[in-house]
């Protein structure tokens, strides 16, 4: 079965070796702050989903563990393997960002900075 996904990582990265994405380093470590925050959801719904499949159940302060593993199970629900997918596209979205803003060096050669 293939997964289709909304994600576009690799044309992000491509477009950025090229320097046609580019972004002012201000919003770029905006963007970069929010991708990192997201990909940490991620992995740690990733991380609880694991443990379930385990058996074993996790909880923590208030309780709040418990709820980011009911949140992990019912995104995991609702579009299975998005979580897998997303903690492989995110990075390359953060690495375009990164880039884009010439935070990483280089363009491939390919087109110079417009």
């Amino acid at each position: 079965m293939i997964l289709q996904t909304p994600f576009a990582g690799q044309v992000f990265l491509t477009l950025a070796r090229e320097g046609r994405l580019v972004l002012p380093p201000a919003e770029a470590d905006e963007v970069v702050a929010s991708l990192e925050r997201t990909l940490a959801i991620v992995l740690l719904r990733l991380r609880l989903l694991r443990a379930l499949r385990r058996g074993q159940f996790v909880s923590g302060p208030h309780d709040r563990m418990g709820q980011e593993m009911a949140d992990a199970a019912f995104s995991e629900l609702l579009c299975p393997g998005r979580l897998e997918v997303a903690s492989v596209e995110l990075p390359k979205y953060i690495e375009a960002v990164r880039r884009a803003a010439g935070q990483i060096g280089g363009n491939d050669g390919a087109a110079g900075p417009r």
